[in-house]
């Protein structure tokens, strides 16, 4: 599952990512409104507390992100747009 938590310190992140339009993103995501419907990297519930989340990440801008992402309204859509060794980091 993609249980993720915002982190406002970088040195705490596990990830940086940029939120950027459709056609530069490396990972199209849907935010869910439950963790049973969290799944992958691209399906993402946003929790509030860092213990429960399995990624905590830093929103910065593109020159500093390790991952672009844009987020989709639909579930067909969300997945990798391109190859990155950042697949499979953000859930199970």
């Amino acid at each position: 599952m993609a249980r993720v938590f915002q982190t406002s310190s970088m040195g705490e992140a596990h990830l940086r990512v940029a939120l950027v339009s459709r056609g530069e993103a490396d990972l199209l995501v849907r935010r869910v409104s439950s963790w049973g419907l969290a799944r992958g990297d691209a399906h993402w519930y946003i929790t509030r507390d860092k213990q429960d989340a399995e990624v905590w990440l830093y929103f910065t801008s593109i020159g500093m992100a390790q991952v672009k992402v844009c987020f989709v309204d639909s579930y067909g859509e969300a997945g990798w747009q391109t190859e990155s060794r950042y697949r499979g980091r953000f859930g199970r």
